[in-house]
Formats: C-alpha cells, sequence, structure tokens
C-alpha cells in the first residue's frame, strides 16, 4: 500500500452470516442524547457525513442531534494545545464508548463495599493502589548450579 492513501482507514469487516450483505450497514439502533460519550468511527460503507480523518477513532461528547447527523465535541491537537472542534457527523459513524464502563463499574464496587463496611461499623479504604513489589526469594547455590555461558560464534558460510 503506498503512504499516500488512506485505503484501511476507513474499511470495516462484515459479518460472515451474510447480513449487511451489501454493504450498507443496518440503522443505528442506538439513540444518542446531548451529553453521551461517543467514539468517532468513520464507516466506509457511508460516504455522507464521514468525518475528517483526523477525528477518526477520537471520543467525544454529543451536544447536537439532528434527523440523521450526530454533533459532537472533540479535541484536535494543534501544535503545542489541544483546540475544541465541533464535528458533525452521520450516526452511522458513530457509536457509544466504553471509555467509562470501567470507571462505573469500580463506582458501585465501592459503593456496595462502602455500604458493607458501615454496617459493619469499620471503615474501608477504597482507592487503587499501584502493583507492590514481589516478595523476596532465596536462591540455593548449593542444589542450583550457576553455568557459565558462551556466545555462538558467527558462521559466515551460506
Amino acid at each position: 500500500m503506498r503512504p499516500e492513501t488512506n485505503y484501511p482507514l476507513y474499511s470495516i469487516r462484515f459479518s460472515e452470516d451474510g447480513s449487511n450483505a451489501d454493504g450498507f450497514p443496518s440503522l443505528p439502533t442506538f439513540e444518542h442524547t446531548v451529553g453521551d460519550i461517543v467514539d468517532v468511527v468513520a464507516n466506509g460503507a457511508v460516504q455522507k457525513g464521514m468525518p475528517f480523518k483526523v477525528f477518526h477513532g477520537k471520543t467525544g461528547v454529543v451536544y447536537n442531534v439532528t434527523k440523521s447527523a450526530v454533533g459532537v465535541i472533540l479535541y484536535k491537537r494543534v501544535g503545542n494545545r489541544y483546540m475544541e472542534k465541533r464535528v458533525n457527523v452521520r450516526a452511522e459513524h458513530i457509536r457509544a464508548s466504553r471509555s467509562r464502563d470501567d470507571f462505573l463499574r469500580r463506582v458501585k464496587e465501592n459503593a456496595a463495599k462502602q455500604r458493607e463496611a458501615k454496617a459493619k461499623g469499620e471503615t474501608m479504604f477504597l482507592k487503587r493502589q499501584p502493583a507492590m513489589p514481589r516478595g523476596e526469594r532465596t536462591v540455593d547455590v548449593k542444589t542450583n548450579k550457576p553455568e557459565s555461558i558462551a556466545p555462538v560464534a558467527y558462521d559466515t558460510s551460506i
């Protein structure tokens, strides 16, 4: 592939069972509302309302919803800063973002742990902790004799 082309950027794979056999995707089933967090992912089967290639793969917030398009606030790096960009794309080119799923799951788990701790009357530390260093180990030299390793000589024969 020539580096000047963006051929694989927008190409998508369709299901093997024959659905979407004509290449055009089914209508979007997810109704977006203002404030939703969405991913802009260009769909090559729909050329109308495509985002510019810089915005492909970006995550933003919906600020406007129309009949067939959605307005998304994205941030584009320009020089040494990020500028807010408002992009209008068709609904086929966006999908609900899963970026906050882990955070929301953690909030629910922490709330449940907090309720249990309060019922027991104890305090609970809920912050995430970095991975701690591994425990110490002792290597027995009598049973594990050290080996000397020599480099393999380079062979120039063809």
